[in-house]
């Protein structure tokens, strides 16, 4: 019986398991699945299998066919795995069913990325954030808390009564716990709005992007700081604020939690708080890795995170990252086959999308220090247009 109220231990062994529906293609699983199992060594597991299934749609009762559920079950129990993790969420019954074949914790994709999230916390605000959410994921799945009670009790007469008690019991303190960490968040929030306001009249600029992408580094090279930069996910959670000056023009950094598709709700909306520097920010700059397969995907997702909060409208320059590690599939002279992005160059690919893009666009790679100077010199001109567009009276560039 899985127990939702502990992170996963480090060195369980782990099988992880994808839907393959009418719109996916399985080049594009193969890439969610390597995403989910990137999310699992975050989190401490150690994968050592993965399963896809091809359904029009989840099973209601179990989210995969019968003879696919038998087919893990049975390599659950042959090789001791100690956790199945989903890459989409699970329905409290869909938990419930699968935990009862296969007897082994469960982990869906929103529970996997709460548990790192709740790993990485740091500050008041980072950890009350995750925990409204972690209450907020756990509340309507209670009932599934109780099932191994329900087993032991017989589930029948007076005893399971006692059983129902207990879970409202419990779901009256998950609503109270809610109910306290969002005022506790509402005068965390005053706080930090009011840190905002006192910051005066300085230039806000945020970098945003996909989780791992190298914001952080990036922010590094620009602030000449030492921030947290690791090849993790979700290495960011409390937003990093840096005073950058740019020949004579101060302005102010911030490097927030990156994005990922299917963040789960919870999290958007308790974080919104978190993304107030993105909401505020004069400039956003759009970190992209170029050398991901699927960076247009990412970009999509952030977008739409973007839209979310209500900052799609911002000032943007889009910054690929990473030019150094892309790598393209160079046709031969006899290969006929349509030519697909895997086989543009770099420059190519840079023609194509500096001419599609309504937003300003620059390549560099942070970890390599290639064209950081031309990505200074265009942030400098962008800042300096909302400063004297701002401040037509300031003295200070001229």
């Amino acid at each position: 019986m899985g127990n939702y109220y502990e992170t996963a231990p480090e060195e369980k062994t782990a099988v992880l398991i994808g839907l393959i529906q009418k719109d996916d293609t399985e080049e594009k699983v193969a890439e969610y699945m390597e995403e989910l199992a990137f999310l699992s060594e975050t989190a401490g597991l150690v994968p050592l299998k993965r399963f896809t299934q091809k359904l029009s749609k989840p099973d209601t009762r179990t989210f995969l066919g019968s003879g696919k559920v038998n087919e893990i079950d049975e390599y659950i129990k042959a090789n001791n795995i100690d956790v199945v993790v989903f890459d989409d969420d699970l329905s409290p019954s869909q938990l419930r069913n699968l935990e009862k074949i296969f007897n082994i914790q469960i982990y869906d994709r929103s529970l996997l990325i709460l548990d790192i999230f709740q790993a990485r916390a740091q500050t008041a605000q980072a950890k009350t954030q995750v925990e409204l959410a972690r209450s907020q994921y756990l509340l309507p799945r209670l009932t599934n808390l109780w099932t191994h009670l329900e087993r032991q009790r017989g589930g029948t007469g007076s005893m399971g009564g006692a059983g129902e008690k207990e879970i409202e019991t419990d779901r009256r303190i998950i609503r109270d716990k809610i109910t306290l960490l969002k005022k506790q968040l509402k005068d965390i929030d005053k706080q930090m709005a009011t840190q905002r306001k006192s910051r005066g009249r300085l230039i806000r600029v945020a970098l945003v992007g996909y989780t791992n992408v190298g914001k952080s580094t990036i922010m590094n090279l620009m602030s000449k700081s030492e921030v947290l930069a690791e090849n993790k996910l979700f290495a960011t959670l409390d937003t990093t604020v840096r005073k950058v000056v740019i020949n004579n023009l101060p302005f102010l950094m911030s490097d927030t939690v990156g994005f990922i598709r299917k963040l789960p709700h919870q999290l958007v909306e308790s974080f919104k708080s978190t993304l107030d520097e993105v909401r505020e920010a004069d400039i956003l700059l759009h970190i992209v890795d170029i050398s991901h397969p699927e960076f247009e995907d990412h970009m999509k997702v952030v977008n739409e995170t973007l839209a979310e909060i209500g900052a799609r409208d911002k000032k943007t320059i889009v910054v690929f990252n990473k030019i150094d590690a892309y790598t393209y599939v160079k046709k031969d002279e006899d290969d006929l086959t349509p030519v697909t992005r895997e086989n543009w160059t770099l420059d190519e690919l840079k023609g194509s999308w500096t001419s599609s893009m309504g937003e300003e666009t620059i390549y560099i790679s942070a970890i390599k220090k290639k064209n950081i100077t031309e990505l200074r010199d265009l942030l400098y001109e962008r800042a300096k247009a909302v400063h004297v567009t701002r401040y037509p009276y300031d003295k200070l560039l001229y």
